[in-house]
């Protein structure tokens, strides 16, 4: 068992070896005994044993809290009574009185001593043969009272002498508690958790967390007394006596016995006992058994109705059945908790995936298979071993990118769980999602937060288990399957570009995980190796535009001139895309460029042309940048359009188009900082359009001319909005459009009023049109014809 605080178990045996605490009522009252083994208190002799018959059972009344004494009998050896060390007495007050936020860890404790004693007496038994000659099985028993509200946990291993007890129980050995009690000091001065367990080691003495009063029967086999210890929470001192009632001496071990506080009997209910066992303790290498109600069914005869008796008397030929009902029968037996086996301790070899599979849901509480799992022993400088997995699917409900604080990696130490939670000492926040378990030798038992930080078994540790994620996600990634890498990256994607911009060191295993959209693959994501792959002998640059979706991306101007010349260009469409392409830089000494940032380098420089193209539209670019003023800092003749009259560029160090959307976007914004991140803005012209190249003739012309300059506006607010921008003031922008469409379109499809009307075609034919008259012979006069 701990004694020291700050120090392993294994850093107390060199000391003061303690193994293990054990119970033992008397006829008064219960009282506190414990164990210890070597060095000064002697390694051989530490838990005491269990009083097993061949069953496995208890022999004797060994769980009632008192034992009368027949009259005749002698009397009990007297009790010798002894003062705690000073500094044991300062530690017993601090564990009682302050206030611990997980005081379940006592069982943890407890167990792990008893399992030291069960190990020591296995390695002595090797030189010392007849340490073993009880025939004791090797395992931790646990029985519960819940009503009396009393613990009880006996081991077979090694047990202590009285002078053991002496030495072990009541001292501490070297002055760790000292560093214990500054400690706790600077820890209230600062501010900090008062929670001690984890932090310094409390050990044995982690009983007191929950008891009023602790017991320890112990039985060496190399002494022929078992001895009872007692204490209680807030004394001074220690009672150590011999046991005499035959009922209760043990065979070998230790046997202790805690009598819980009115606030905590809730940990004697053996379902809590067993769900704590197999939290903590589950890989012991030790069986563990809890003292379990179990039940079977049978079936049993009913008395049957008197008025259906005398319908089957009338019925003579019916065949009488008799009446049967199915109860329950309840019995109290040993049940092995902690059955489960160390996977990892076996040899990978010998592993099938079932059985990981297997391994993984039970741990993890998950119903589906992981994607994959990895299983690796580390030796050398540091040695652990560990199995991690890669999930299915992504957690529900809260994101763990937003709560660090994850529960996916089970350390333990020595089989012996310690802790899952974790806030980046041992995986990084950005691999949050793998899940795992993690067992070493060299960390200590008492692990603290304090002690991950610091220690630098844990930085080598995480360097250790990163690479091997790594290795593990690679190995899907390259996978026949595709759609095995595609369902990972849905899911887990962002956690890994969430790695580019925190682990700056990791960059190089990362990148080549990376997935996007191109201009030359928009329903299928692409690697950046399969970007370089596909590359122009000439190309120099990894050429990107982010945007908020492909199809934004693909509809952009600054793609243009790219597309014409089959350059392919990443779509970085994921708002996090951006930052963590930024922060990769390069990949195989390939700059990321941003397409739509100014000094846009395409491999294709004609000096001479550029020469003449200034010459002919340096006077339009400085008549636009008058008009436009302090609005852009220049106006430059473009090189990435061919369709597009103008576009708006970013300034190379500034926020582009879609960062500055994103920073607008968020709840906590400092204004002062997107002013100056924004920077200037370059409004590139296309001279080979013919907007631009009327405008170059006014500029010529007319400079002049209202039509003309409100043209420049017009254009800039356009190409304010194509090139992902937003409009400082939407309606002004409207309203130009509007006005502008209402010059270009008045009168074009009217029709002119009724009274404006005039028929010129009708009024022609109307006077060119000739009659033919009817010729009519006069008459005679007087006369008929």
């Amino acid at each position: 068992m701990i004694i020291a605080y700050g120090l392993s178990w294994y850093q107390i045996q060199l000391i003061c070896s303690f193994d293990h605490l054990q119970v033992v009522e008397t006829d008064a009252k219960t009282r506190w005994y414990s164990v210890l083994a070597s060095g000064r208190c002697n390694t051989s002799q530490s838990s005491a044993a269990l009083n097993l018959n061949k069953n496995g059972f208890f022999l004797g009344n060994r769980y009632e809290s008192t034992a009368a004494f027949d009259a005749s009998s002698p009397p009990p050896p007297p009790l010798e009574k002894y003062e705690y060390q000073a500094e044991v007495s300062r530690l017993m007050d601090l564990i009682v009185n302050s206030l611990y936020s997980n005081k379940e860890v006592f069982l943890r404790e407890l167990i792990s001593n008893a399992s030291d004693a069960l190990d020591k007496l296995r390695y002595l038994g090797v030189t010392e043969p007849e340490l073993l000659k009880d025939a004791v099985d090797l395992d931790i028993r646990i029985q519960t009272d819940k009503d009396n509200g009393i613990i009880t946990i006996t081991d077979s291993g090694i047990g202590m002498t009285q002078q053991d007890l002496v030495d072990c129980l009541g001292t501490i050995a070297q002055s760790g508690t000292a560093k214990f009690l500054k400690a706790m000091k600077d820890s209230k001065d600062a501010g900090g958790d008062s929670n001690l367990i984890g932090q310094f080691g409390v050990g044995f003495y982690s009983a007191f967390l929950v008891s009023d009063r602790v017991v320890v029967e112990t039985k060496s086999p190399k002494s022929d007394k078992q001895y009872v210890w007692e204490g209680e929470a807030n004394a001074s001192s220690y009672t150590i006596r011999e046991e005499t009632n035959p009922e209760k001496l043990l065979p070998r071990g230790t046997r202790l016995t805690l009598y819980l506080k009115h606030d905590d009997k809730g940990f004697a209910h053996p379902e809590r006992i067993q769900k704590l066992v197999k939290n903590y303790s589950q890989f012991v290498s030790f069986p563990i058994y809890t003292w379990q109600e179990k039940g079977y069914t049978k079936e049993v005869e009913v008395d049957e109705d008197p008025a259906e008796a005398n319908k089957d008397k009338q019925d003579e030929t019916a065949e009488k059945k008799k009446k049967t009902k199915t109860v329950v029968e309840r019995y109290w037996d040993w049940e092995l908790t902690n059955e489960t086996q160390p996977i990892w301790l076996r040899n990978p070899k010998e592993v099938t995936t079932e059985e990981y599979n297997e391994f993984y849901k039970k741990t993890f509480n998950e119903y589906l298979d992981p994607l994959a799992s990895s299983h690796f022993t580390t030796e050398g400088e540091v040695e652990f071993r560990s199995i991690l997995y890669v999930p299915a699917v992504a957690p529900m409900g809260k994101d763990d990118l937003i709560n660090p604080k994850t529960k996916n990696i089970r350390l333990y130490v020595k089989r012996v769980f310690i802790s899952d939670d974790f806030d980046g000492e041992l995986f990084p926040r950005y691999l949050s999602f793998v899940k795992g378990v993690v067992d070493s030798n060299d960390l200590p038992l008492n692990v603290s937060r304090e002690i991950l930080q610091e220690s630098r078994i844990v930085r080598i540790m995480r360097k250790r288990l990163v690479r091997k994620a790594f290795d593990m996600i690679l190995g899907i990634s390259m996978s026949e399957n595709r759609a095995d890498y595609e369902k990972f990256w849905e899911n887990f994607g962002k956690y890994l570009k969430m790695g580019c911009i925190d682990d700056r060191e990791n960059h190089k295993p990362l990148a080549p995980l990376l997935r996007f959209f191109s201009s030359q693959s928009e329903d299928e994501m692409i690697s950046l190796d399969e970007y370089v792959e596909n590359m122009k002998p000439e190309q120099k640059d990894i050429y990107f535009i982010a945007a908020d979706s492909v199809a934004s991306a693909r509809n952009t101007p600054f793609l243009e001139k790219l597309l014409e010349k089959d350059l392919e260009v990443l779509y970085l469409v994921d708002p996090i895309d951006e930052i963590a392409v930024q922060n990769l830089k390069s990949y195989k000494e390939k700059n990321f460029v941003d397409i739509s940032k100014e000094d846009l380098d395409l491999g294709e420089k004609n000096e001479e042309k550029e020469k003449v193209m200034k010459e002919e539209f340096g006077q339009t670019c400085d008549w636009i940048k008058k008009r436009l003023g302090d609005k852009v800092a220049s106006v430059q003749i473009s090189n990435r359009l061919s369709s597009s009259p103008c576009v708006l560029v970013s300034a190379k160090f500034g926020w582009s188009a879609n960062m500055e959307r994103l920073m607008k976007a968020q709840t906590v914004g400092d204004t002062s900082s997107m002013e100056f991140m924004r920077g200037r803005r370059v409004f590139e012209i296309n001279p080979e359009h013919p907007i631009i190249q009327n405008l170059n003739a006014a500029s010529k012309n007319c400079p002049d001319d209202n039509d003309a300059l409100r043209v420049v506006d017009l254009l800039y607010d356009a190409a304010l909005v194509s090139s992902g921008f937003t409009p400082e003031n939407p309606a002004e922008l409207g309203s130009k459009i509007y006005e502008m469409l209402g010059m270009n379109l008045q009168g074009k499809w009217s029709v002119p009023d009724a009274a404006e009307v005039q028929y010129p075609a009708a009024t022609q034919s109307q006077t060119s049109q000739t009659y033919e008259a009817e010729v009519v012979e006069p008459a005679e006069a007087g006369g008929q014809k």
